[in-house]
């Protein structure tokens, strides 16, 4: 089975053909960063807008790269959700019209379902059942992952998502937009322990995550501790350091408590090299196989969605002729396919 998919669920716009035997055989993103910069933030609107002029553009070349004709794709898979409605809107549209031209089955994928089975489209790749440590600019959630559709989440944030607690706290230290990668890069300037910060809800039995309070004693500190390069270096390096710490805990308790022995990291943050340092620490302490995606996979792309439509269409599901996408989409509610 050869499957096309479509990602528009925010302010990148991507394309990938995957093949069930031959792998991946090609993919394309285009990041609307320089678009949102000037607003510090992503424009709905201005999303939307450009998925529809980049999406065909898109869709040519990595048709042209993948060595493809309509005639050899199975099957179109597309964000339907969660993430901006009017961007899941143009990449629903059409993933539906292609599917519908092509006489092919279409499939609605779940965004965070992509970023869990990202680590499939790599050589080595994770069995499940396994740990998942998904953290992004949208979520932070610990999910124990049984089989396909089958995601029990046992830890979620109750407020900030990590990638978001980056992002805030990075505009607040004067760093361009979108601020986790340029405060990490901050922070590999900074001295160890020069910067206190609390460590959220470790004192606290459970698995969920807080983060809103971590940021504003990050703005506190930046009020006490001086504006020149070395004091934001160091708050940047305790900033960091506190939300490293925060996960790789609570992931360590979750492990304990599940006794799985596969543990799989994924979502934007999972690119974060002191977090990537810290859980494979973890994990070999413990005796666990860790698995990351590759840097390209963490952020969003089409390639993870092409890997969970291909694993929806051969267990025989599809959609119906509606074009539906969902703002909010639980991963509980990700339900498995038929038998």
């Amino acid at each position: 089975m050869r499957v096309l998919s479509i990602e528009s669920s925010c302010d990148e716009s991507a394309v990938a053909v995957l093949d069930e035997d031959r792998g991946l055989l090609a993919h394309r993103v285009f990041s609307q960063v320089a678009l949102h910069d000037a607003y510090g933030g992503v424009v709905p609107e201005l999303a939307s807008r450009d998925h529809v002029c980049k999406l065909l553009p898109l869709l040519k070349e990595t048709l042209e790269e993948a060595r493809s004709a309509p005639s050899d794709i199975d099957g179109v898979a597309y964000t339907a959700g969660p993430g901006l409605a009017g961007a899941l809107l143009t990449g629903a549209c059409l993933g539906h019209a292609l599917a519908y031209a092509w006489g092919v089955p279409a499939i609605a994928v779940h965004h965070l379902e992509g970023h869990l089975l990202a680590p499939m489209l790599e050589p080595r790749a994770p069995r499940m059942p396994f740990l998942a440590l998904l953290v992004s600019g949208g979520h932070t959630l610990l999910v124990e992952v049984v089989a396909l559709g089958e995601y029990r989440i046992i830890g979620e944030t109750l407020d900030d998502a990590a990638g978001e607690a980056f992002d805030k706290t990075a505009k607040l230290l004067g760093l361009p937009y979108p601020g986790g990668a340029h405060l990490a890069a901050l922070a590999e300037r900074g001295r160890p322990g020069a910067v206190k910060l609390p460590k959220p809800m470790l004192d606290r039995p459970g698995l969920d995550f807080s983060f809103s309070g971590l940021k504003t004693a990050a703005q506190l500190a930046l009020r006490g501790g001086g504006v020149d390069e070395q004091a934001r270096a160091n708050l940047a390096l305790a900033f960091q350091t506190a939300i490293v710490e925060t996960l790789a805990a609570k992931t360590e308790r979750a492990l304990e408590q599940t006794g799985l022995q596969t543990l799989v990291v994924a979502g934007g943050v999972g690119a974060n090299r002191a977090l990537r340092t810290r859980l494979s620490a973890l994990a070999e302490t413990r005796g666990v196989e860790i698995f990351f995606p590759r840097t390209e996979y963490c952020t969003d792309n089409a390639a993870m969605i092409a890997m969970a439509g291909l694993w929806r269409l051969k267990a025989g599901q599809s959609d119906g002729p509606e074009i539906r996408v969902r703002a909010r989409w639980p991963l509980s509610e990700a339900v498995a396919p038929p038998n």
